[in-house]
């Protein structure tokens, strides 16, 4: 198996803008599937030819499909490499964040006597009545 490297912040910053739209996520779904031309691509929307191309740009430069060419057709297929990549990005996303509520839980499932009590209200202001 090859080692994969980390993400540079610029692919990553690609990856999400990518992913941020429902259709390039389809698009990348059926892709998946099977390489597919543009043209049956764009046939599957209601939006130009030319803005599913855009979308296809897209997920192009963020590596996450590869774009090759037959003849007079664009054929693409996902790239499963990247895809990998991006998965493994999120399940540390993942783990972070689910260190980070166990961690909440714990400090949520200590009794207030164990806790130590480190508030120093001798520097509080205090105002008179009548201010």
């Amino acid at each position: 198996m090859v080692a994969q490297r980390e993400l540079s912040e610029a692919e990553v910053d690609r990856v999400f803008h990518a992913l941020a739209t429902s259709t390039r996520r389809d698009i990348l779904r059926r892709t998946i599937e099977r390489e597919q031309s543009v043209s049956t691509l764009a046939s599957e929307y209601e939006m130009s030819f030319a803005a599913v191309q855009k979308h296809v740009a897209v997920l192009e430069a963020a590596n996450l499909i590869v774009k090759r060419a037959e003849g007079r057709k664009r054929l693409v297929r996902a790239n499963p490499e990247m895809i990998a990549r991006a998965r493994a990005l999120l399940a540390r996303y993942e783990e972070l964040w689910r260190s980070r509520i166990a961690r909440l839980d714990e400090l949520l499932a200590e009794t207030p006597a164990s806790r130590t009590d480190t508030t120093d209200t001798t520097d509080v202001p205090r105002t008179e009545e009548g201010d």
